[in-house]
């Protein structure tokens, strides 16, 4: 099959609505060492678009505005979705993120599941859970350590 997006982007990539994008940029630039691809201000000067690479994988970002129907998180009292991403070294990852503004909202830990995994809460309200993977186990072992951290 022929790559259907566009160079530099993923044929699925979040596309996050913030209060202040241009700010949200700096922070995941410092936070997750992101990557600029490319930013469409307004005649405002807010970003009616912008792309960054976090981890080699394309994320969108635009600027709130009620008008537009774009709100973001904290408009929102909180978001529903939550932004995966592997990572080589979860902790020094999350520390990273922490250092430069996002808030923990599950401090990093060995999961039932194989992998080393913790929440983070950015600056402008969207979560992100970050995972290193440790070991692959069957379904049988991943339900069996679910049903004893059940207990």
């Amino acid at each position: 099959m022929a790559d259907i997006a566009p160079n530099g982007m993923n044929t699925l990539s979040p596309h996050l609505v913030c209060d202040g994008a241009a700010d949200a940029i700096e922070f995941y630039k410092k936070a997750f060492g992101a990557e600029e691809m490319i930013r469409l201000p307004g005649p405002d000067g807010k970003l009616m678009h912008a792309s960054i690479k976090v981890c080699g994988s394309s994320v969108m970002l635009v600027d709130a505005n009620k008008q537009w129907g774009l709100l973001s998180p904290k408009m929102l009292n909180g978001t529903p979705v939550t932004i995966h991403l592997f990572v080589a070294d979860v902790d020094a990852f999350v520390a990273r993120a922490v250092e430069a503004g996002a808030e923990v909202a599950m401090p990093v830990q060995d999961m039932f599941w194989g992998d080393r995994y913790g929440v983070i809460k950015d600056p402008f309200g969207h979560h992100w859970s970050i995972a290193t993977h440790q070991r692959d186990l069957t379904v049988e072992e991943i339900q069996e350590g679910m049903r004893k951290m059940a207990c």
